[in-house]
């Protein structure tokens, strides 16, 4: 008997400013991406973590890094959404863009929770 994969969408709008949000997002995303269909929705000061080198050397104190948990993220086939908003306040272009993150934004976060997404933070 096969379960259906569940699907999973984590709002991270923390990033350098608050690590420890912004880590605890990563972790419960790197979580769920494990047997799980993941997607998280980066808005705000998350920004930057989508662009390369945006994520080096930002470690919470007592937590893991959070470019490695965006790596395993990745790896894990979790996709990371940046909303087109932020990315043009930010100046973020595409090809500025980490592997696995693409600018997207309501429509495709909407359609994804329509189609049985549940929100987990």
């Amino acid at each position: 008997m096969t379960t259906a994969k569940q699907k999973y969408l984590i709002n991270c709008q923390e990033g350098a400013n608050h690590l420890e949000r912004a880590t605890i997002s990563f972790i419960l995303a790197v979580s769920a991406s494990k047997e799980h269909e993941a997607a998280i929705f980066i808005t705000s000061d998350a920004a930057q973590l989508c662009v390369k080198g945006g994520a080096d050397g930002l470690v919470s104190e007592g937590l893991e890094p959070l470019s490695n948990l965006i790596e395993q993220f990745v790896a894990n086939g979790g996709v990371l959404w940046l909303c087109p908003v932020c990315a043009t306040v930010k100046g973020i272009q595409p090809s500025d863009l980490i592997e696995g993150a693409e600018i997207a934004g309501a429509p495709k976060t909407m359609a994804y929770l329509a189609s049985g997404g549940v929100v987990l933070a």
